[in-house]
């Protein structure tokens, strides 16, 4: 999400009322909101869309995000409580609104100057949301910094579960983020936990050493291959080899040399974070 820019803020959008404008999305605002009735606050996402296939496809997103939301219950994970769609009389376009729980934080991307155990914990976080995901029979798909909010008390909060997809099938198209997306997505095979492992690595890759993993460009077979980086300690100062290495696994091109799940992974940050602390303390 962007930060706030000037808009030209409604003052009731669908029922709720509107109370400030706090970022932009792709093609959509974002606002803080809450019922005319009561005190409650959202966030809500709001999007006018045309009939396109790309407008068609942020639409099925946005109703994904919810039904696969209602599938979960971790308190890292943001909720998605509704999606709204409604064509006023007379115009020609598809007024969407997709209700949220509102998260004050920040995306992890701007906290990359972080010290490494704090941010090992924000991981560690994110590892056992994925692994909750994950045991709903889902993965996420589209993990990055981007996708994790953090607020000033540390809670996270993972964000846009529009590509999140049932394990063990494939994808009609591809999906992802270049520099995070795992070659079994490029490729359009079945999607399973390893998927997440090595999008969360990826994650963990960048947020280490401001340095994208080389994925495999989209296209299928044939198409530039991923391939495993440089540790990440050899990189930048500062990092546990233990931590690099998990992070190499992580991002395997072949995604049954990775860690089997994301329960390993949160297992492995558990025993690294404590074990940096106890050398912190002396």
């Amino acid at each position: 999400m962007n930060p706030p820019s000037t808009v030209k803020q409604p003052d009731y959008i669908q029922g709720y009322r509107v109370l400030k404008h706090i970022g932009s999305g792709a093609a959509s605002e974002i606002y803080c909101v809450c019922k005319p009735d009561s005190s409650e606050v959202y966030a809500l996402k709001h999007v006018l869309l045309e009939e396109s296939d790309k407008d068609d496809r942020f639409l099925v997103q946005a109703e994904n995000e919810v039904k696969v939301s209602k599938k979960l219950t971790h308190p890292s994970i943001r909720r998605i409580l509704s999606v709204e769609k409604v064509r006023p009389k007379g115009w020609t376009r598809t007024e969407v609104a997709v209700l949220m729980e509102l998260v004050d934080g920040q995306s992890m991307d701007n906290l990359v100057d972080t010290d490494v155990l704090s941010k090992m914990r924000i991981f560690r976080e994110v590892a056992d949301a994925l692994a909750h995901m994950n045991d709903k029979g889902f993965v996420h798909a589209d993990m990055k910094p981007t996708n994790v909010l953090v607020t000033e008390t540390g809670n996270v909060k993972v964000i846009d579960l529009g590509q999140a997809h049932p394990i063990g099938k494939p994808k009609e198209r591809i999906q992802g983020t270049p520099g995070y997306i795992a070659p079994e997505q490029a490729e359009l095979e079945p999607l399973t936990e390893r998927t997440d492992v090595y999008n969360f690595g990826a994650t963990m890759y960048w947020m280490l050493t401001r340095k994208e993993v080389p994925t495999a460009a989209a296209g299928g077979r044939g198409a530039q291959a991923a391939s495993v980086p440089p540790l990440a300690h050899t990189i930048a100062p500062g990092i546990p080899a233990e931590l690099s290495e998990l992070i190499s696994v992580c991002v395997d091109p072949n995604q049954y040399a990775r860690w089997k799940n994301m329960h390993t992974v949160v297992r492995k940050l558990d025993r690294m974070i404590e074990e940096l602390q106890q050398k912190r303390a002396g």
